[in-house]
């Protein structure tokens, strides 16, 4: 072999992991840098109120505070915490099953299982890697195209997002008018129902002046490049909706997603109910406070670091719960599942899944 084709080769190969390393990078500050800002807010409001309680600078500080609300923990309801999202992965892996078996395959139920938590695992160094690991971990051991496997899991995202729309909707129809209400302390505005509200009302006015002018003048914008893509995602969209009711069971895919979210807001619910300064919280803040925390893991930053803190405060804001107090619940339920229990479980499934398939092939 030429020694020039060799060069390339490694050359290629170094512009890759370069390319990779610099994403990680690029990632990872990300989250690095809004988990700072969010410490460094939260730490001078916190030395403002030592100030205004008369507690000497030298005794206030932030991260005291943090060790000494971890050890006030209730771990029983850590543990539930851990049930609930081993319950969620559960039902994933169940719907996963259930996405290949019309593409004539039959994935097992432990690597499927097994290649969810590898991709979790995956998804604290990379955002959104997670998918890519687990489509070739699972096509590498259940011997099916990764192209297929990819393409389940479109529908997959496809039914989250879903369920993310209606549960986000959920919160605004229990919990829309204490948003409201928060709104209106902070602008010194005026309170009253959803339909009163002059900022629910414009939204509603802007969105229904949208709807118009897209249909008015449809025929002009679907000769528009942007109307195209955009028409077409929304196809794909709708065609990957289509397919789950093509399914064997189709009911028992839609008990399998409404499984898997109903363990994410109780996952939250004990978080809350195991840090005592959120334990009086009810079940409608939890929700409020999911969704708030849950939009955190949209943004790209590892595992959601620092987005994830920075919503999750200001959910708990609308409920009156103070910035050190809340800064303290989201590292609780950050470390919990996305450092202790995904680190763990990820490392477990990389040993496992070839110690369960050697088993298998011999």
């Amino acid at each position: 072999m030429a020694p020039g084709y060799l060069g390339a080769i490694f050359l290629t190969g170094f512009k890759s992991m370069l390319k990779k390393a610099l994403q990680f990078l690029l990632f990872l500050s990300i989250g690095v840098v809004i988990l700072t800002l969010v410490f460094r807010s939260q730490n001078a409001a916190f030395q403002e109120q030592c100030r205004l309680d008369g507690v000497p600078s030298d005794q206030c500080s932030l991260t005291d505070k943090l060790m000494h609300d971890f050890s006030t923990i209730h771990y029983g309801w850590l543990v539930m915490v851990i049930a609930a999202f081993t319950l969620s992965n559960i039902f994933r892996a169940l719907r996963w099953q259930m996405l290949m078996e019309p593409l004539g395959y039959r994935a097992g139920f432990a690597n499927s299982l097994l290649t969810i938590l590898l991709g979790y695992f995956a998804n604290l160094g990379f955002p959104r890697m997670g998918e890519v690991v687990r489509a070739g971990t699972l096509a590498k051991y259940e011997d099916i195209p990764v192209e297929k496997v990819m393409g389940t899991l479109v529908v997959d995202r496809l039914m989250d997002f879903v369920c993310l729309f209606v549960v986000v909707g959920l919160a605004f129809l229990f919990e829309g008018q204490t948003l409201l209400h928060f709104i209106g302390q902070n602008r010194g505005g005026a309170e009253g129902g959803l339909m009163q509200n002059t900022l629910v009302l414009t939204a509603l006015g802007l969105m229904a002046a949208g709807v118009a002018a897209l249909w008015i003048f449809r025929g002009k914008l679907m000769h528009l490049p942007v109307y195209q893509k955009i028409a077409k995602l929304v196809k794909g969209f709708w065609d990957g909706l289509r397919s789950v009711f093509k399914l064997r069971s189709p009911g028992l895919f839609l008990l399998y997603s409404a499984g898997i979210w109903l363990m994410f807001y109780l996952q939250c619910w004990f978080n809350l109910q195991s840090f005592p300064p959120t334990a009086q919280l009810g079940a409608g803040a939890a929700l409020m406070v999911f969704v708030f925390g849950t939009l955190g893991f949209v943004i790209p930053s590892p595992g959601g670091m620092g987005t994830f803190h920075a919503l999750a405060i200001a959910g708990l804001a609308l409920y009156g719960i103070n910035g050190g107090d809340a800064f303290s619940y989201a590292n609780i339920a950050f470390f919990a599942i996305q450092i202790f229990y995904n680190i763990v479980a990820g490392v477990l499934a990389l040993i496992l899944l070839p110690l369960l398939n050697r088993k298998s092939a011999a």
